[in-house]
């Protein structure tokens, strides 16, 4: 015997309602001319409206501060060194579009929430939550990004994305316009070797950039996303921007707080 079943028109409103509240898409897709070559957020390259509709800039007492990632309509994800001498919400402010000082929207902050493990001048569990006051609505220009499972795994050769505010040198000026980077995932026993960082890097982070150097976050890119690319054009969240010796030296990449170890403590905090 053969069912028909009458599946109901949607319109075309609706329909993009649907794309815009799922998180695994982007509407476009990473040009492979971003992938083959080398630009960089230090002298490198401005990104276009709508590429990276996650990204967020943390703006304190009204002035970027550090970047963060939007994972849902009420929570980002960012660095806790971003906060390490001011956590008082009332100085805090989130701003949404790639232009730091003409933002599409912005939103004032309820909660942050820092590592419990996090102590500084140490560079582990760098990473914190930020609650909005208020939540944002999903659009063309504002998205989620993706939160890998704890147990998904980023190979070392992977290519992704690192995107931000920060300064183009170490002695550069910050850019207007939300830059973007195309890095590759180095392994951890490579960037912990004795010419690189020396054991100091932990299961807990992860390095990306080039041996060589050149390619790199800079001052100001921190907290900000390090994104990867999937199968059927699904991005996920795979790490924060976190520290480095200088920007863009040979044999010192950039190291990262690597999402799926917090995959965990993210969901505990906020349900997601």
């Amino acid at each position: 015997m053969l069912y028909f079943f009458l599946i109901p028109e949607i319109s075309k409103e609706d329909a993009e309602k649907l794309v815009f509240n799922c998180c695994r898409r982007r509407r476009r897709l990473l040009s492979n001319d971003l992938i083959v070559r080398n630009n960089r957020i230090v002298g490198g390259k401005p990104s276009k409206r709508r590429e990276w509709p996650w990204q967020a800039s943390l703006k304190l007492n009204d002035r970027h501060k550090c970047g963060a990632s939007l994972i849902s309509n009420e929570w980002l994800v960012s660095a806790a060194h971003c906060f390490k001498r001011i956590k008082d919400t009332k100085s805090w402010t989130v701003t949404f579009g790639n232009l730091v000082n003409h933002s599409y929207m912005k939103r004032n902050i309820k909660t942050i929430i820092v590592h419990e493990d996090y102590q500084p001048p140490k560079q582990s569990d760098d990473i914190a939550l930020v609650q909005l006051t208020k939540e944002v609505p999903f659009m063309k220009d504002i998205r989620a990004i993706c939160l890998p499972e704890a147990t998904q795994s980023f190979s070392a050769g992977d290519m992704a994305v690192v995107t931000g505010w920060g300064i183009s040198s170490m002695n550069g000026s910050f850019p207007v316009i939300l830059r973007q980077a195309t890095v590759q995932i180095i392994d951890t026993d490579i960037c912990s070797a004795p010419e690189a960082y020396s054991g100091l890097i932990k299961n807990s982070m992860l390095c990306a950039g080039y041996m060589s150097g050149k390619i790199d976050a800079c001052k100001k890119d921190s907290g900000g996303p390090l994104v990867s690319l999937h199968s059927r054009g699904i991005w996920y969240l795979i790490g924060v921007v976190s520290w480095g010796e200088e920007c863009g030296k040979m044999n010192k990449q950039g190291v990262y707080t690597r999402l799926t170890f917090y995959r965990d403590w993210i969901a505990n905090k906020t349900g997601i």
